[in-house]
């Protein structure tokens, strides 16, 4: 009997294990936006709970097209938005997803999301994980760093 036992407690180990390197979201929100906006964005607190660097490389949604990881940068005092490839979310850290930051760019929407209602997205790891999000449709100020809007 105890023998037997030992697959599954050893299984069970492991599964905590793996699901304790999974990065955990928290205050996601989705912009809304005017009428026949092709574009919104997301912004969220992403933690890494784990000992092993994470890095979100991207995502998608049945609002959008597409969807992709967006950062703001100063270029020649000027601040403007760039696509880059991923978002490192280091071991034992938060990265904050806000405006004027790091934020996620739904293109070719569907619809404006209003403000209210919940849009599902998924976010995409470097080690191949999937995330599922439900986040809601909140106004948002393009520069309020602290994202309360």
């Amino acid at each position: 009997m105890r023998i037997a036992a030992l697959p599954l407690v050893l299984f069970s180990l492991f599964s905590a294990t793996a699901l304790a390197q999974s990065l955990t979201v928290e205050e996601a929100r989705v912009r809304a936006v005017p009428p026949g906006s092709p574009t919104t964005a997301a912004f969220m607190e992403l933690t890494n709970p784990g000992e092993a660097d994470l890095a979100l490389v991207g995502g998608s949604s049945p609002l959008a097209g597409s969807l992709e990881l967006h950062n703001h940068v100063m270029v020649d005092g000027v601040m403007q938005m760039r696509q880059v490839e991923t978002i490192p979310v280091p071991a034992g850290e938060t990265v904050r997803l806000a405006p004027g930051g790091w934020h996620l760019m739904f293109f070719e929407l569907a619809r404006p999301p209003a403000e209210g209602e919940r849009v599902e997205f998924t976010l995409t790891l470097d080690n191949g994980e999937t995330l599922s999000v439900e986040a809601p449709v909140r106004r948002v100020q393009p520069m309020d760093m602290q994202g309360d809007g």
